[in-house]
């Protein structure tokens, strides 16, 4: 009798899980963060974040003919700076129901009831048809899926051709000398500011963990490439805390 194949392993943070272990276990982190996501994003960068949403939305420079599928985007922050800029009709995909309940009312109370569409799916199988957006992008989300080629050419699949994917995410610091301090504010600072505001210190050790995780600057442009995209290419933000990745669907 044959014996059955060792099932295949991944990585939740630190820990190594088997590949059909890991989205429950993340869903589980974003369920229980989903209400002080947007407050401990804040916290967790000293309000950079923002700033580095802004530099994604100006490399997109939205237009009323574009549309856009924000992958991972339960919240809404990138589709409503979208939709704020001149951007077209936007669709937001996340796997979290949680995540999207809490984007959906803040889309409402910021006055976006229309123009955002929204969807509950995976990364790695996206609901839409192929060739469907002008522009995908995707935040703070790439880091957390099983298989990150496969939501490389999910996104590939989406785009029209002459689309781009731009893509913003927590990176390889590139400043030497500022390792100490920033493993000192991930690893001790953020998870108790998880358990104050969050509620949940063991959500926020793993976002550190899986940013330490998640593959450097030219390791993930060369993945950009080997999902079909062109043209591909990347920019530091903070001294590569986080960095902007993109490429072109030709």
């Amino acid at each position: 009798m044959t014996p059955a194949p060792e099932p295949r392993r991944t990585h939740f943070g630190f820990r190594t899980v088997g590949e059909s272990e890991k989205a429950p276990l993340v869903r589980r982190v974003f369920d229980s963060v989903a209400e002080r996501y947007d407050l401990m994003n804040d916290l967790m960068s000293l309000g950079v974040h923002r700033l580095w949403k802004r530099a994604l939305i100006d490399r997109l420079k939205p237009r009323a003919d574009l549309t856009l599928l924000d992958i991972g985007g339960g919240t809404g922050d990138i589709a409503m700076l979208w939709r704020d800029a001149g951007g077209g009709p936007a669709t937001v995909v996340d796997v979290n129901p949680s995540m999207i309940a809490v984007g959906r009312k803040r889309a409402a109370e910021r006055g976006h009831d229309s123009g955002i569409a929204w969807s509950a799916g995976d990364a790695e199988n996206l609901p839409s048809a192929d060739r469907t957006f002008d522009v995908a992008t995707s935040a703070f989300c790439l880091r957390n899926v099983t298989r990150l080629n496969a939501a490389l050419a999910e996104a590939y699949r989406a785009l029209k051709t002459g689309g781009r994917f731009v893509v913003l995410e927590f990176s390889k610091m590139s400043l030497p000398g500022l390792d100490r301090l920033y493993d000192a504010w991930s690893f001790k600072v953020l998870p108790a500011l998880g358990e104050k505001i969050a509620g949940d210190r063991d959500a926020y050790q793993y976002l550190a963990e899986s940013i330490r995780r998640f593959p450097p600057q030219e390791q993930f442009a060369r993945m950009f490439g080997q999902a079909g995209f062109e043209r591909v290419g990347f920019h530091n933000l903070s001294g590569g805390i986080a960095a902007l990745h993109w490429g072109w669907r030709l």
